[in-house]
């Protein structure tokens, strides 16, 4: 795969779950030869400046430096609490460990749209199927405070903390809720149409596109990704 210029964000793995329905750490289950950790991070190094490890688990550091949860046991809320309060960047992408097949191609494009100077969102994330997908998502600083008051609170439902969030900042710039959290756009939005802009889409990938958001939470979802690997990033 061609490699991109990183954009000037940083990049989070969410890894730091019980994986309790697979009955093993899936960040280092191997799939095509390497683990999903690997997968993830090597995603994030094509896109961003930066690239780390959400969790505390010693086994994943020797993929990338690791950044552990200010409060934990919240839940993915806890490691994005935690990732805005250590990114030196304005923007950190957030990708959970077990989403292998999203291309980075799309990513890419993606987060050069949402974080371009010209654009007014804080929160984004995609919708797939009708539903928004915030597991991958890009947030801005600004919204750290209401991260952190949602954890004060026990709240650690993922979206609705995250529209929360949004809608928060919305009423503090006075702007529509529209222009600070984008949940609308989907993957085929960001489609390359050519290879000038970032790495290409390749066929086997844009064939997979009802994988891109499927987590693999279970040995099922692993065998199913396991006859999918050409799909994969190359």
């Amino acid at each position: 795969m061609p490699m991109t210029t990183p954009l000037p964000i940083s990049g989070y793995v969410l890894a730091g779950g019980r994986s309790s329905r697979m009955g093993t750490d899936k960040a280092l289950l191997q799939l095509a030869g390497k683990p999903l950790i690997a997968h993830a991070v090597a995603k994030l190094r094509r896109i961003c400046a930066d690239v780390h490890i959400l969790g505390s688990k010693p086994a994943l550091a020797a993929f990338a430096p690791l950044v552990p949860d200010l409060h934990p046991n919240c839940g993915p809320v806890g490691g994005m609490e935690a990732a805005l309060a250590h990114s030196t960047h304005d923007w950190s992408l957030i990708l959970a460990v077990d989403l292998p097949f999203l291309p980075t191609a799309v990513l890419y494009r993606w987060a050069s749209h949402t974080v371009a100077p010209t654009e007014t969102n804080r929160v984004a994330m995609f919708t797939a199927d009708g539903r928004p997908q915030p597991a991958v998502c890009l947030l801005h600083k600004q919204i750290a405070p209401s991260i952190a008051a949602a954890i004060a609170l026990e709240e650690f439902k993922l979206l609705p903390v995250l529209e929360a969030a949004a809608h928060v900042l919305a009423l503090q710039h006075g702007q529509p809720l529209e222009q600070v959290l984008s949940s609308h756009l989907t993957p085929g939005d960001f489609f390359p149409s050519n290879p000038d802009h970032g790495p290409a889409i390749t066929a086997a990938q844009q064939a997979a596109q009802p994988l891109w958001f499927t987590n693999l939470n279970t040995p099922q979802d692993f065998a199913l990704a396991e006859a999918n690997t050409a799909a994969l990033d190359a």
